[in-house]
């Protein structure tokens, strides 16, 4: 299976390279790197379209190597299928091991869930893993002390076993962590993320007038709900979460057919 590793990070943290060394040793896997040259955490899914993509070649301890673009982790996944490696196009995506989990509403904010997106975007199965913390953080923001070996192993055996996970076509798995060695592993929904954000001046800068602001990162909490990816993260367990792009609400598509639109082009 040809396996393109990729995440938000950045080609060096400490999760990818964790991930890259498991995954390298399940047999049959030809497996390459291609990963932002530094951190893109909370980019989504941006990309490039208005300048070159750099691209470079980072050479690992182990004798192997990955390359490194200043774009963007769906930018990641578009040079993998475009061939930027001769004759080499991947038939999994897997994104992480992100330094934070990313479950609820925060999964829209994700650079590491929307490198896997971009995977089934390209009809290709994918797999988005995020990792909480020792500080045990339920939110986005950077935690500290992360231990991967757990995710990265476990991540490997779901490689290894994909042909056997029941994954409707294409569906994104994301994949959230505990920060202490799970109790078990939970399929759950998305949770309700509560934001708290706040309005914080940072400076100013008098010559030109231009003010600052932060406004992001007030300790979020959730809804604390049986059967969501934060409750089971929560609880100790690994969060299994099916994913896909159709955000379609179809049960609003009859009654807003119904609703005589027509008539708002009279006089147009």
């Amino acid at each position: 299976m040809r396996v393109l590793l990729t995440n938000d990070d950045g080609i060096d943290a400490d999760g990818i390279q964790a991930l890259r060394a498991e995954l390298a040793k399940i047999p049959g896997i030809d497996l390459h790197v291609i990963a932002p040259d530094g951190n893109r955490s909370a980019i989504g899914r941006g990309i490039t379209i208005r300048r070159a993509l750099s691209v470079q070649r980072v050479d690992f301890p182990d004798g192997s190597h990955g390359f490194a673009t200043d774009g963007t982790p769906t930018d990641c996944v578009r040079l993998a299928s475009l061939e930027l490696i001769p004759d080499w196009t991947p038939e999994l995506v897997v994104s992480g091991i992100n330094h934070g989990a990313n479950l609820g509403d925060d999964v829209t904010y994700s650079g590491t869930v929307a490198a896997a997106m971009e995977g089934i975007v390209l009809g290709l199965p994918a797999i988005a893993v995020s990792q909480q913390s020792k500080r045990r953080e339920m939110d986005f923001l950077t935690g500290w002390d992360f231990s991967f070996e757990v995710a990265a192993r476990f991540t490997a055996r779901l490689v290894a076993a994909l042909e056997d996970v029941p994954l409707a076509p294409s569906t994104l798995l994301n994949v959230n962590v505990p920060s202490d060695p799970p109790t078990g592993v939970e399929v759950a929904r998305l949770g309700k993320r509560i934001y708290r954000d706040r309005l914080q001046p940072h400076e100013v800068d008098d010559a030109s007038g231009v003010r600052k602001y932060w406004i992001y990162g007030a300790e979020p909490g959730y809804e604390d709900i049986p059967g969501t990816d934060l409750a089971a993260v929560a609880a100790g367990r690994i969060a299994l979460t099916p994913l896909h792009m159709d955000l379609t609400h179809h049960d609003g598509l009859g009654p807003l057919s119904e609703g005589a639109l027509e008539r708002l082009l009279d006089g147009l």
